[in-house]
């Protein structure tokens, strides 16, 4: 529930610049509260009328392009989709910690992009199906992995991204890999790529990046744990090995 009775909104915000982060700080600003008024809101009403100089990245202010990233009292959160009535008292907003600084609230997140280049593309087996049926709860399992708008919350949110960023490619494009992997004409197996380089032994479970995700992909359940026992099947499970090697069954290897 809204509180009509706020009459502006306090946001401490930090300023910084990624060349020298000896200058680090926070700023207090006083916003005049409107009803409906999201945190983007505020930041822009900062800019326009308190300081131009501060620097956020946003482009269609609806929850659909995933660029107003941001930590708002130290959680990652799209400050589109943050009404202000849900905080009390005064709002903290930071960038997003597990990408280097640029400024202000705006990061570098190309490392994102550079990953996803790495990760073997759908390759689809050939088929004489004509036309090709394909059943709707693998349409269902393919749209929810799609939905991602790369808002790397998720990324932001890891625990392991944060630690090792150069050895885990991190839940955002485990949920790519999956996407691949769980389409009915794919014909790639992932698994050598998802243990090797994608060091997806890393992730520990802990549903942090499930539970944030603003498109409310099931994140966990649906993508990394399918992943982790495709891995575990074809490196460790004996029986199904040997199956394989015998019936020459399987996805060819990458």
């Amino acid at each position: 529930m809204e509180n009509t009775d706020r009459k502006e909104v306090s946001l401490r915000v930090f300023r910084g610049l990624g060349t020298d982060r000896s200058k680090d700080r926070y700023e207090v600003f006083n916003v005049p509260y409107e009803d409906g008024m999201v945190v983007l809101n505020a930041i822009h009403y900062i800019q326009s009328h308190l300081d131009s100089s501060l620097s956020a990245r946003w482009n269609c202010k609806a929850g659909r392009c995933g660029s107003c990233s941001a930590e708002i009292n130290g959680r990652p959160r799209l400050m589109c989709k943050s009404p202000v009535s849900d905080f009390e008292g005064e709002i903290t907003v930071e960038p997003m910690k597990a990408f280097p600084l640029i400024r202000d609230l705006v990061t570098d997140v190309s490392q994102n992009y550079e990953v996803a280049k790495k990760i073997p593309p759908f390759t689809p087996v050939e088929t004489k199906d004509d036309p090709w049926k394909m059943y709707q709860v693998d349409v269902d399992r393919s749209r929810e992995l799609r939905k991602c708008i790369e808002c790397f919350l998720c990324q932001d949110i890891c625990h392991v991204v944060r630690e090792h960023k150069a050895d885990y490619i991190g839940p955002r494009f485990v949920v790519k890999a999956a996407s691949f992997d769980m389409h009915p004409l794919d014909a790639l197996d992932r698994t050598n790529y998802l243990a090797d380089n994608a060091g997806i032994g890393y992730c520990n479970i802990t549903k942090c990046c499930q539970e944030i995700c603003p498109e409310h992909i099931i994140i966990t359940d649906d993508a990394i744990i399918p992943e982790k026992e495709r891995v575990v099947d074809t490196h460790y499970d004996p029986i199904l090995w040997v199956y394989r090697k015998i019936k020459g069954t399987g996805k060819a290897q990458k």
